[in-house]
């Protein structure tokens, strides 16, 4: 990829599509199908997510999707929708988040509600976020990290090949207040190519 100076410039597709998933970005649209998604994994994202009950009125949801939506196109943040691709069916999300363009360096994150749990979606999505950033995007590393006791979250990684770095041990604070210790997960173009 030829160098820009600046990141708006950086082409990114519209979309990425597996088998089974559809990744894009949020539109406004989207507002009432995220915030449902999100009501019905509040509980189970509470103690991961510090930003799930900032999601009260499919409004807060909106003004999330338009703001996503800006961040997208200042390339500040590529958070992307997780969707079924045979129904368009919203299922969780997912996204590059705080891109070093400098570096060329990605963090993916992710989330699935309940109802798609145990069904890979997260783990294709992964592996066409890992592909974007490698393949097309020049990356240098990209990074998973995740609360050491999310063992769903361990385990996405670990399936697609990151490799364990370590654990920063009371790296934060868990949603109710306590220390937390955060697992460090990651790929660089190296590893990309014994996996792909």
């Amino acid at each position: 990829m030829v160098h820009r100076p600046h990141p708006t410039l950086i082409p990114l597709p519209a979309e990425l599509r597996s088998e089974r998933v559809l990744l894009r970005p949020l539109l406004e649209d989207d507002a009432e199908a995220v915030f449902a998604a999100i009501d019905e994994a509040r509980e189970h994202l509470r103690p991961w997510m510090d930003w799930v009950d900032k999601h009260q009125t499919v409004e807060d949801t909106r003004d999330y999707c338009l703001r996503c939506a800006a961040s997208w196109l200042l390339r500040s943040d590529l958070t992307l929708g997780i969707f079924d691709a045979a129904s368009s069916v919203y299922l969780g999300g997912t996204g590059m988040h705080e891109p070093d363009w400098t570096l060329r360096s990605f963090e993916i994150g992710y989330w699935i509600r309940p109802t798609a749990e145990g069904h890979g979606f997260v783990g294709e999505a992964v592996r066409l976020l890992t592909g974007l950033a490698l393949e097309r995007l020049d990356a240098r590393r990209v990074e998973i990290r995740c609360d050491a006791t999310n063992e769903r979250s361990r385990r996405v990684a670990e399936k697609a090949g990151f490799v364990y770095e370590g654990t920063l041990r009371n790296d934060s604070l868990t949603t109710a207040g306590e220390p937390r210790s955060t697992l460090v997960f990651s790929l660089i173009p190296e590893d990309y190519t014994r996996f792909s």
